[in-house]
């Protein structure tokens, strides 16, 4: 008689099916978490994409209003100049007065603003920065001549006229935002442009720089709007007061605001940290002199 019992060979078949099983549900459920964790990434870097965008997008909006606002201020200083002031000359006349605000609000608050966003322009990103460092410098090198020539402009014709000169709080305001824009520029060229300026100068001048180039940009704006409402206090007194409104200071007034809104918008590409380079953001950051710049 035979005792009755499972056979070795069918116990050894029921436990490598139990191992198949178990092992196809383990690879089951390790398929199932990488295409979960597969569908996450996805999801992922599809809203980091579509931030990415927005965010682009978003700053070229504020950067094209920032080009309109500026073309408007250009454009009102010189129709205010020609139309009412009796347009242009360099002969120690009124009229080579009349260079000094059209330069001053071109050089010193347009281009100036201009040239301080370019490093915010995505199109810079991830690219070599010597171009664009070189063009930062020769947008900034223009408007300081600019100024320049706006401010012989009016000592000119001060002293043709004997005017006395630097005596009200617009000069003031004006000839320090010049003269901190001149020490900038060479400041900026002496520390970032030269192979020789050592690395720890480099990082001791870059927050100055920009934070100086901020304030630049504000006292400049100051020294147009209180230049623009001396102008028309001056000029605007029997026939056309200025507080009946007339068309000259309609539209002086309007310049004004065009200058302050230009400005504000200048500020909040500057300050927008999504709107940074992002080699900026970094909290170590390798400052290579102009010339020694490389792709990155």
């Amino acid at each position: 008689m035979q005792l009755a019992g499972p056979s070795p060979a069918r116990c050894s078949s029921m436990s490598n099916d139990f191992l198949l099983r178990n092992i196809n549900t383990a690879e089951c459920g390790s398929e199932n978490t990488a295409e979960l964790e597969k569908h996450e990434v996805r999801a992922n870097n599809n809203f980091a994409d579509l931030f990415r965008m927005r965010t682009i997008v978003n700053f070229y909006i504020h950067y094209l209003l920032s080009l309109c606002l500026g073309l408007a201020c250009i454009v009102c200083v010189c129709l205010w100049n020609s139309r009412w002031r009796g347009g242009f000359a360099w002969d120690g006349s009124p009229q080579q007065f009349n260079w000094h605000p059209v330069l001053m609000v071109t050089g010193l608050v347009v281009l100036y603003g201009n040239g301080a966003v370019l490093y915010r322009i995505p199109l810079t990103w991830g690219h070599n920065k010597l171009p664009w460092k070189l063009l930062h410098a020769a947008i900034m090198l223009s408007a300081l001549i600019l100024a320049i020539i706006g401010l012989c402009a009016v000592f000119d014709v001060h002293n043709a006229g004997g005017i006395a000169n630097l005596y009200s709080l617009h000069s003031w305001i004006g000839i320090v935002a010049a003269a901190l824009f001149a020490i900038q520029w060479v400041a900026g060229m002496a520390g970032f442009f030269l192979p020789c300026s050592p690395i720890s100068l480099r990082k001791l001048l870059k927050p100055i720089h920009v934070w100086m180039g901020v304030c630049i940009l504000v006292l400049s704006i100051a020294a147009c709007i209180s230049g623009i409402n001396e102008k028309l206090f001056f000029v605007l007194k029997k026939d056309h007061p200025y507080s009946k409104f007339p068309p000259e200071g309609i539209l002086g007034n309007s310049l004004g605001v065009l200058i302050v809104a230009f400005g504000m918008v200048v500020l909040k590409i500057l300050f927008n940290p999504d709107w940074m380079r992002p080699d900026y953001r970094q909290e170590d950051v390798s400052y290579t002199p102009i010339l020694q710049e490389e792709n990155e």
